[in-house]
C-alpha cells in the first residue's frame, strides 16, 4: 500500500444483527485472528475511519444513524456488508419495518456473505477492502492532477438532487464549527430547492461525470447576489471554488456589484472572498452562536 499515509482504520457498525456477526468481528480482531497484523485499527470515530463494516439489516430505527455514520467518514471511504442480513436483509427482509440489505440506503463495495460469517471470511473482506480503498485514492489523485478535466457550465432542473447531495456533504463542516445542524442547507429539501431553479441560474463543477461543485446567484436592482459555493471536500484547494466564482460572474456580467455572505467563523472562506476581491461591509447576527459576514465587489468594468 505505497499510496497510504496511514493504515486504513475500521469503524463497525450493529443495524440490528443478531450479534451472531458482531461476536466474528470481535473475533477476527483479538489476538488469534489478528487483523491489526495488517495494520488495521478498529476506531470508534467515524472521521477517522475508512472501512465501514456494517452487520445487520437496515431497518426505520437504524438508518437515520447508518447514513449518519457513513456521510461523516472522509472520502474516499469503503463500505463492507458483512453476513447475509447485511448483505440482502436475510431471514428477516420481509419482515414490515425492514428496507433489505445494507446497499438500500448507502453504496455497498464489498460483500461477505456467511450466517454467521467468519472471521477468516471477514479478513478477506478488509483485505479487498483495502484494494477498493487504493483504487479509489488512485482515481482521486489523478484526477486531481488533471483539472483540464474540470468543465463548468449550468446546472439544470434535473440536476437538483444531486446538487443537493454535494450541498448536505459540503456544509458538514460548517454545522461542525457551530454545532449547529439545523443550518438552512442541511434542511433543504428537493422540492425546495428545485424552486430555486425558477428564479436563480446555478453553475455546477464537473469531473469525471460527477458534479464537484456548485454556486448559485441571482440579479436584482443592478446587483448580483451569490449564494452557496459548495465544494466537494475531497475536491477543495484545486481551484475549483475559483473556476465558479468566476463562471457566475461572468454570467452577471452586467451586474454593478457582487454580494456574498459566510458565517463568521469560517476564516479559510472569508479569506479566499477576500483573494478574489471580496470586502466586508456589514455583520448581521444570526443567533447565540452564528454572525453572518457580508462581503462585496464592485465590477471595475461596468
Amino acid at each position: 500500500m505505497p499510496y497510504f499515509k496511514k493504515s486504513p482504520w475500521v469503524i463497525h457498525y450493529d443495524a440490528s444483527s443478531c450479534n451472531g456477526c458482531d461476536i466474528e468481528v470481535l473475533a477476527s480482531l483479538t489476538p488469534v485472528y489478528d487483523v491489526e497484523r495488517l495494520g488495521i485499527v478498529n476506531t470508534g470515530n467515524p472521521k477517522h475511519a475508512d472501512i465501514f463494516l456494517v452487520t445487520g439489516s437496515v431497518n426505520e430505527q437504524n438508518k437515520d444513524v447508518l447514513q449518519n455514520i457513513y456521510s461523516q467518514m472522509p472520502d474516499p471511504k469503503v463500505v463492507v456488508a458483512l453476513g447475509i442480513c447485511a448483505a440482502s436483509g436475510g431471514i428477516f427482509r420481509e419482515c414490515y419495518n425492514v428496507s433489505g440489505g445494507v446497499d438500500k440506503l448507502i453504496p455497498v463495495d464489498v460483500y461477505v456473505p456467511g450466517c454467521a460469517v467468519r472471521p477468516e471470511a471477514i479478513i478477506d473482506g478488509i483485505v479487498q477492502a483495502i484494494g477498493v480503498l487504493e483504487a479509489k485514492r488512485a482515481k482521486l489523485k489523478s484526477m486531481a492532477a488533471g483539472l483540464e478535466a474540470l468543465e463548468v457550465s449550468p446546472a439544470f432542473f434535473t440536476d437538483a438532487e444531486e446538487v443537493l447531495a454535494l450541498q448536505k456533504l459540503a456544509y458538514q463542516s460548517e454545522a461542525e464549527l457551530y454545532n449547529d445542524f439545523t443550518l438552512s442547507p442541511l434542511c433543504q429539501t428537493v422540492e425546495e430547492l428545485k424552486q430555486d431553479f425558477s428564479h436563480k441560474v446555478f453553475l455546477k463543477a464537473v469531473m469525471d461525470n460527477k458534479i464537484v461543485g456548485s454556486v448559485r446567484a441571482y440579479a436584482d436592482g443592478g446587483g448580483c447576489f451569490i449564494g452557496r459555493l459548495i465544494v466537494h471536500p475531497l475536491y477543495q484547494n484545486l481551484g475549483i471554488g475559483k473556476k465558479l466564482m468566476q463562471g457566475i460572474e461572468a454570467h452577471f456580467k452586467d451586474a454593478k456589484r457582487y454580494e456574498i455572505f459566510i458565517g463568521h467563523k469560517s476564516k479559510r472562506t472569508i479569506f479566499f472572498y477576500t483573494k478574489l476581491g471580496y470586502k466586508k461591509f456589514k455583520t448581521e447576527k444570526v443567533t447565540e452562536k452564528r454572525e453572518r459576514v457580508y462581503l462585496e465587489k464592485f465590477n471595475l468594468e461596468d
